[in-house]
């Protein structure tokens, strides 16, 4: 598989309990980590229910996006869990018994399979598997989407499983790097000319600013890029800052 170097990855969490407040996400502070450990980034990240056409819908548009996707949750046995049926919806394909989940979902039960627990082994005609180190039945992987289950303690190496085996070459730990100042004593709005000035420079750096949320007169601004270019770009905006006085 073949994919540019500046391809998007995002993330789509699925579960009416995740809006309702039963229960908060773990799965975003835990992909940062990862994807960060691997010098990549996140670029967008969808919470959605349960309701299939809200699903089948946002598959169509990612699928159609080019991005590389990892939808967590909605792959189980129960009634609520239609991921799978709303993917091959989303494609126009059918949902087919994949061989290798059925070879897997049967080592793991033995003499206890169910069509139930068969169907966990359903997936859009044309998947690959994701191997779950942790009970055997598996994710699967179609159009540069990959799907796997809610449990952190199963999803979180079957993505990092992915990363490894279908993305190693997008990998560049210590590609990028990230400083921050902070300046005391004042306000975004002063601060707006030398912002301009420093992207026009280095167009090639991405710049946060973050005022305190507190109200505090304090600002945050962070450079974000290779660590020479950070490096330079830093240099440059604590020049910029000592004609203000502010640096």
């Amino acid at each position: 598989m073949t994919c540019m170097p500046d391809t998007r990855f995002g993330l789509i969490l699925i579960g009416d309990e995740l809006l309702n407040g039963r229960k908060q996400d773990a799965h975003l502070p835990a992909m940062i980590e990862r994807f960060g450990e691997r010098g990549l980034e996140l670029s967008w990240v969808r919470t959605i229910t349960d309701e299939p056409g809200l699903i089948r819908e946002t598959l169509a548009q990612t699928f159609a996006s080019g991005d590389i996707v990892f939808s967590f949750g909605g792959i189980g046995a129960t009634p609520d869990d239609l991921t799978r049926q709303c993917a091959a919806s989303a494609l126009g394909v059918n949902i087919v018994l994949h061989p290798e989940a059925e070879a897997e979902i049967r080592a793991q039960f033995e003499g206890r399979v169910n069509t139930q627990r068969l169907s966990m082994g359903e997936y859009p005609e044309g998947s690959n598997i994701i191997p779950n180190p942790i009970n055997r039945i598996p994710g699967f992987s179609i159009h540069n989407h990959h799907f796997v289950p809610g449990f952190p303690r199963m999803a979180w190496p079957m993505v990092e499983w992915v990363l490894d085996h279908k993305y190693a070459e997008l990998q560049a730990p210590g590609r990028n790097v990230s400083q921050t100042l902070l300046l005391a004593d004042t306000s975004e709005g002063p601060l707006i000319p030398l912002m301009q000035t420093l992207l026009e420079e280095y167009p090639d750096l991405r710049l946060a600013c973050l005022p305190d949320a507190d109200g505090k007169r304090q600002v945050e601004l962070s450079l974000k890029g290779s660590p020479e270019r950070v490096a330079q770009g830093m240099d440059r905006l604590r020049e910029l800052l000592a004609t203000l006085g502010s640096g």
